[in-house]
C-alpha cells in the first residue's frame, strides 16, 4: 500500500507547480544529438470522460516525423536541425541508399532496435468527473496505454487519456518495464504473425502432411525479437512442421537467437556480396523459403529477401516503410509471382490478448534494461548504434 501513497504525494507536489517533465523523441537524422528534447510542460486536467495516467515506464522509440515547430515552456536541447545536403545525407551512401560508419543514427534503424512508436505503462493516478464509479478501473490500478491515433507527441511524466477504452489493465505478474515493451514492438509482431498465420495454413495444405513452411525473419532487434517468441507460441501446433530462420544483421543475433534451439540463424554481414549473402542464406534455410517477415526497412534488405523467396512467397514488411518501398519493388515482386504484404499497427484486442499471454508467461518476453528518463539522449544514441541488447526502457517514476 505504500506506492498509492508515495504517488498521491508526488502527485499533488507536480499538481502544486502545475509542470511536469517531458521527453520528446523525435525521427533520428545523419546527427542523434538534435533528436532527442526535454520539456517542461504543464499537467493536463483530467478529462471527464477518461483518466490521468502517471507514467512509469516508456519503451524508447521515436516519433516518425519531426514536428515543424515544437512548443515548449523550456527546452534543454537545442532545436538547430542539421543544413540539409544537396544529393542526399551525411554518411548515406548515394548508389544503395544505405547508411555508412560515418551515421550511427541509422544502423538502430536497420536491426529493429529502435522503431517509431508510443509505448507507455503506468498507474491511474486520477479518473474524470463523468466516469462510472462501476467502471472497470480504479485509481492505483496498474495499465498500459494502447497507441491510438492522437497519443501524445512525448513521454511526459503525466499523460491523459480521453477515453478508458484505450487502456489495458495489467496482471501483478508483468512488471511495468515489461509492460511497456508491448504496446509497439510486441504489438506489430504479434499483428505481423496473426497476419502470416492464413499463409502459413495455406502452404502446410498445399505441401502436404509430411511438407514444412520455411519463415525467414529479417533482423535482431527489438521486433524481431518479439517476433521469434511470438511466432513459436503461434505455431507451437504444427512447429515440426514450420521451419524459422533469423538473418542477423549484427553479431549479438547469434547470442539472442539461440535461446530458441528451433531458430536457425544466418548472419547478414554487409561486407559480403550479395550473391554471398544470398547463397549463405539459402544454405541455412535449406532452400528458398515461402514466407520473409523483414524488419531491415532497407531497400538492400528487401531485395534480398525476395533473392531468397520462392515462387508464390510473400514478404512482410511494416506500414511504416511500406509507401517507401513497395512502389520500388511491386513490379518486381509481381514477376516473380511473389507479394508484398504492409502489415499495420496490432488492435487493442490482440493487444490484452498479448498481456494475457506475457501474464500467465506463455510468451516470454525478450531482454530489456531500464534507463532513468533522464538519460533518454545517451540511449538513443547507444540504440542508433546498437550497442543496446534487446529493449531499452525510459523509467519515469519509481513505485518501489
Amino acid at each position: 500500500m505504500a506506492a498509492p501513497s508515495l504517488l498521491h504525494s508526488v502527485t499533488t507536489a507536480c499538481n502544486m507547480n502545475k509542470l511536469c517533465k517531458q521527453v520528446s523523441i523525435e525521427s533520428p537524422g545523419p546527427s542523434v544529438k538534435d533528436c532527442v528534447f526535454s520539456f517542461e510542460v504543464p499537467v493536463p486536467d483530467v478529462p471527464p470522460n477518461g483518466a490521468r495516467i502517471r507514467v512509469v515506464c516508456a519503451g524508447a522509440c521515436y516519433r516518425l516525423r519531426r514536428s515543424p515547430s515544437i512548443s515548449s515552456i523550456s527546452s534543454v536541447s537545442s532545436l538547430t536541425s542539421e543544413p540539409s545536403i544537396e544529393g542526399g545525407l551525411p554518411g548515406v551512401s548515394g548508389g544503395s541508399g544505405l547508411p555508412t560508419a560515418q551515421s550511427p543514427a541509422h544502423h538502430g534503424l536497420r536491426d529493429g532496435a529502435l522503431f517509431p512508436g508510443y509505448e507507455v505503462a503506468g498507474i491511474v493516478e486520477s479518473l474524470g468527473s463523468e466516469v462510472s464509479p462501476s467502471c472497470d478501473y480504479q485509481v492505483g490500478d496498474r495499465v498500459v496505454l494502447y497507441p491510438y491515433e492522437g497519443v501524445p507527441h512525448g513521454y511526459a511524466e503525466f499523460i491523459i487519456v480521453h477515453e478508458l477504452k484505450y487502456l489495458v489493465k495489467l496482471p501483478d505478474s508483468i512488471p511495468l518495464s515489461v509492460a511497456a515493451m508491448l504496446p509497439t514492438g510486441a504489438l506489430l509482431a504479434m499483428s505481423t504473425v496473426f497476419s502470416s498465420h492464413e499463409y502459413v495454413q495455406k502452404i502446410l495444405a498445399q505441401k502436404g502432411e509430411n511438407g514444412i513452411c520455411k519463415i525467414l525473419i529479417v533482423g535482431t532487434g527489438g521486433l524481431a525479437l518479439w517476433m521469434m517468441r511470438i511466432a513459436s507460441h503461434q505455431f507451437s501446433a504444427t512447429s515440426d512442421r514450420v521451419s524459422i530462420t533469423v538473418a542477423s544483421l549484427k553479431d549479438e543475433g547469434f547470442l539472442l537467437a539461440k535461446e530458441h534451439k528451433r531458430v536457425n540463424v544466418v548472419q547478414w554481414n554487409e561486407d559480403l556480396y550479395e550473391k554471398q549473402l544470398i547463397e549463405r542464406t539459402m544454405d541455412a534455410c535449406q532452400g528458398e523459403v515461402d514466407i520473409v517477415i523483414d524488419f531491415g526497412t532497407t531497400s538492400r534488405s528487401l531485395h534480398r529477401s525476395l533473392q531468397c523467396l520462392g515462387k508464390g512467397g510473400v514478404v512482410f514488411i511494416s506500414h511504416e516503410v511500406a509507401d517507401r518501398l513497395m512502389p520500388k519493388f511491386s513490379r518486381r515482386a509481381e514477376e516473380r509471382q511473389q507479394k508484398i504484404k504492409s502489415v499495420g499497427m496490432g488492435s487493442i484486442e490482440q493487444l490484452q490478448e498479448l498481456v494475457d499471454l506475457v501474464g500467465k508467461g506463455e510468451i516470454e518476453p525478450p531482454p530489456h534494461t531500464v534507463f532513468p528518463a533522464e538519460e533518454a539522449s545517451d540511449v538513443i544514441k547507444k540504440l542508433c548504434a546498437s550497442e543496446i541488447q534487446g529493449r531499452a526502457i525510459l523509467q519515469f517514476f519509481s513505485v518501489d
